[in-house]
């Protein structure tokens, strides 16, 4: 994608290009994506089930139906409004995907102010619509119900460390879950998040502190990978679920398996496939249902929006509303974190866990600040480090000559440092359609790139003289 982006392109087309990127990743690509032309020139064609990622990109949104592209003004929110207004006048046996979507639209009006400022988001029709509309979940009554599942005990994380290796991933990690929390998690790409689930499961074991599970807990998870429908290859969906249950109960009510199996998007005839054919999608969807089924009172979902369509996922969201238990979320889709969860934490790639009262624009935040700290602190370090450590073997004027060569030398990449730095501020405010002065300015770093080497080199040399190596 990188090779695709740093071309002087008239338009571009992603196809799913928010896979295998973190939230920052995502967010960059979304500020880039939006600065890359001029207004009114240059064109962007994406296929995304990233619903924020639509929403900040897109002015434009083709919907693909029986054979037919239907086209909507605006992101993802108008979409659903447009979309929900299309369907009202449908036939009444759409009344069921009209309520999920008048839900959909009630929490993007609440609950996503940046997406509903837009002046292509028909306010007036959207107040109209979710006037009646009811919060998507019932804080109050989901907790009572989740403490009488639970008790007041849930989890309780006690100044927990694990190592791997030599590299302590988690460190000094206190938390404490409660019954009907919802949390999200989020972290850069091995921070240890995919670890702290496994220790809360019990699967892995802390290298040192306490991890205090309630006496009824019941922990079921969605992996990543879907492994655990293996060893069911050569079943058929309907005979897999059969075995399970009859009945399932949300919101206080029974909802029978078929009804359930085709609110995730399975028809009857799919219900006769061979699980081994099934798609990604459709594995973590069947695991999913099988989660449920367990009425487990933790629910842990490791990156459960991977291949599942919008329409799936609301679906998703929907029942997740009407469960009554403590939710642990770790995912790269921003969207579906400030729908189905009501707070979140960071594993920012110190080992420290935090709390995030500003919600995922505050992670960014951190991540940005923390970074900056990190090279100037490395720096520093390795510069004092290799001052202290320095044994001069030299003597004499060679002695005097090697120290002022290698004090010179630490001055011009001292002063490099500083340019490259000037240049970054100019690149970052400037024109990203004037394509010539970003070559230009391309042209530069790379002498810039090609300086630092050369200086390196001549450092590293220089030091050895000076260890008598």
């Amino acid at each position: 994608m990188a090779k695709l982006l740093v071309q002087d392109l008239d338009i571009v087309m992603l196809d799913e290009p928010t896979n295998h990127l973190d939230i920052e990743g995502v967010a960059w690509l979304a500020q880039h994506l939006k600065n890359r032309w001029a207004n009114n020139s240059g064109g962007l064609i994406v296929v995304t089930h990233d619903r924020w990622f639509l929403d900040e990109v897109c002015n434009l949104t083709w919907e693909v139906h029986d054979g037919v592209i239907e086209p909507f003004e605006g992101g993802y929110a108008a979409y659903i409004l447009q979309r929900n207004e299309r369907d009202r006048s449908a036939a009444a046996s759409e009344s069921r995907r009209q309520n999920l979507m008048r839900k959909e639209l009630a929490w993007l009006r609440r609950g996503a102010p940046a997406r509903t400022t837009k002046p292509k988001f028909r306010m007036d029709a959207a107040a109209e619509l979710i006037a009646n509309e009811p919060e998507p979940r019932d804080r109050v009554a989901l907790s009572k119900l989740a403490t009488q599942r639970l008790g007041k005990d849930v989890l309780d994380i006690e100044n927990l460390n694990y190592k791997i290796d030599d590299r302590e991933l988690l460190h000094d990690v206190t938390w404490r879950l409660g019954p009907g929390d919802r949390v999200g998690l989020v972290g850069v790409n091995g921070a240890g998040k995919t670890t702290l689930l496994k220790l809360i499961q019990g699967t892995l074991n802390p290298t040192a502190g306490v991890i205090k599970r309630g006496k009824t807990v019941n922990i079921a998870t969605l992996s990543q990978e879907v492994r655990e429908l293996d060893e069911f290859a050569n079943e058929r969906i309907f005979s897999l679920i059969a075995r399970e249950k009859s009945f399932f109960v949300v919101d206080k009510k029974e909802v029978g398996i078929g009804q359930l199996v085709e609110q995730l998007g399975f028809t009857q005839a799919q219900l006769q496939t061979p699980i081994s054919d099934l798609s990604g999608g459709q594995k973590r969807r069947l695991q999913f249902l099988r989660l449920l089924f367990g009425e487990p009172n933790v629910l842990i979902l490791d990156e459960p929006t991977s291949d599942l369509d919008t329409d799936i996922l609301a679906a998703m969201e929907d029942l997740l509303d009407g469960w009554p238990g403590t939710l642990i979320v770790v995912s790269h889709d921003r969207y579906l974190l400030e729908r189905v969860t009501d707070q979140q934490y960071a594993l920012l790639g110190d080992g420290s866990l935090r709390h995030l009262p500003g919600g995922v624009d505050q992670y960014l935040e951190l991540r940005k600040h923390s970074l900056a700290s990190k090279t100037t602190s490395a720096t520093v370090r390795a510069t004092e480090s290799n001052k202290a450590n320095a044994v001069p073997k030299l003597s004499g004027s060679a002695l005097r000559d090697a120290e002022k060569n290698l004090s010179r030398i630490e001055r011009a990449l001292e002063k490099l440092s500083g340019d490259e730095a000037l240049l970054h501020q100019q690149m970052a405010v400037h024109d990203q359609s004037d394509y010539a002065g970003l070559a230009e300015m391309a042209a530069k770093q790379a002498a810039f790139n090609a300086k630092r080497d050369g200086l390196e080199l001549e450092w590293l040399e220089t030091s050895e003289l000076l260890q008598g190596k």
